[in-house]
C-alpha cells in the first residue's frame, strides 16, 4: 500500500497532515513510469526551506484583488499542481473555484513560489500531485468611502484597525471615527494629482488606469507599510508607491478618545 499526504495552507500559516501505512514487503518493487503522477507516496514532496517558510511566502506575496475586495468576495481556493522530479511546479489548476479574481491570484501565487524537494516512493524520485488551499479572508465590517464625482474609493476594513492605546494587549476594534486625509478625500486626491509624475514609458505606451495601494495610517497620522495590491506596470506602480510614501499626514482614526492606527486600501489614478 502507498501512504498518502495532503498539504494544507491558509491565512498566515499551514501544516501538513500525513497518514502512513506499513508498506507490503516486496522483493522487487515495480519501477514507476517516467510520466506517472502519484497522489500518495512514501516520502511526500516538500517546499524548499520547509513548510513554515512556504506558508510565509504565500502570505507575504498574496495580493488581494481589488475587484474581489470591493465585492466582498472571499473564501478558500483549492489549487492542485504536480511537483516534478526536478522540484519544479507544473500543471497548476483550481480544484474548487471561489471567484475569478481570487482563483487567478491563487494560481499566480503557486506558480511564483519556490521549488520543492521532489517526492520519493520506494526510494525512487517520482512526480506527485499536491493540493494547497489558499485562503482569502477579508476583515468583517469593511466599508467604502467614495470620492464625490470621481471613480475612486478608499476602503476601510474595520478589523484591520489595531488599537494602540494598550500596546501590551493589542485589540481589533471598529473606530469611533475612521482615519481620513487632512482636509478630506478631495484634498488628498488633489495633492496626488498635483504631485504625480507620469512615467515616460507609461506615457509612450499610453497606459493608464488605477494602481491599488495598501498602507497603514499610524496613530500620529504618518502613512507607513505601503505596498502595491494591484499593478499596472511601465513605472506606474513605482510612482504610486512613491506618492503614498511622500504623502502628507492624515488625521488618525479615533477610538474612545485615543488615536489608533488603521489599514487603508485606495487606488492611485493615472490618466493621460
Amino acid at each position: 500500500m502507498k501512504s498518502s499526504s495532503l498539504l494544507l495552507l491558509g491565512g498566515l500559516g499551514f501544516f501538513s497532515v500525513s497518514f502512513g501505512a506499513q508498506a507490503q514487503k516486496r522483493k522487487m518493487p515495480p519501477k514507476p513510469s517516467a510520466t506517472e503522477v502519484y497522489d500518495s507516496v512514501g516520502q511526500p514532496a516538500v517546499p524548499l526551506g520547509g513548510t513554515e517558510k512556504y506558508g510565509r511566502f504565500l502570505a507575504d506575496h498574496q495580493q488581494y484583488p481589488a475587484a474581489a475586495m470591493q465585492r466582498g468576495a472571499q473564501g478558500t481556493v483549492r489549487v492542485s499542481f504536480v511537483v516534478e522530479k526536478t522540484g519544479t511546479v507544473n500543471e497548476v489548476k483550481v480544484e474548487s473555484p471561489v471567484a475569478p479574481e481570487l482563483d487567478a491570484e491563487a494560481i499566480r501565487l503557486i506558480k511564483s513560489g519556490p521549488q520543492w524537494s521532489p517526492a520519493k516512493n520506494h526510494g525512487l524520485v517520482v512526480r506527485q500531485r499536491v493540493v494547497v488551499p489558499v485562503s482569502f479572508v477579508m476583515s468583517p465590517g469593511s466599508t467604502v468611502v467614495m470620492r464625490p464625482g470621481k471613480d475612486q474609493s478608499i476602503s476601510t476594513p474595520a478589523a484591520d484597525i489595531a488599537a494602540s492605546a494598550n500596546p501590551d494587549r493589542p485589540a481589533v476594534v471598529a473606530p469611533d471615527r475612521p482615519t481620513q486625509p487632512v482636509g478630506g478625500n478631495q484634498a488628498f486626491f488633489d495633492w496626488v494629482e498635483k504631485n504625480q509624475q507620469y512615467p515616460l514609458l507609461a506615457r509612450q505606451r499610453k497606459i493608464q488606469g488605477k494602481v491599488i495601494m495598501e498602507f497603514v495610517v499610524q496613530s500620529d497620522g504618518r502613512l507607513t507599510d505601503a505596498r502595491i495590491v494591484k499593478r499596472l506596470g511601465s513605472g506606474l506602480d513605482e510612482e504610486a508607491l512613491r506618492l503614498i510614501k511622500a504623502a502628507p499626514k492624515w488625521e488618525p482614526a479615533m477610538f474612545q478618545g485615543k488615536a489608533i492606527k488603521q489599514k487603508m486600501v485606495l487606488p492611485v489614478l493615472f490618466q493621460l
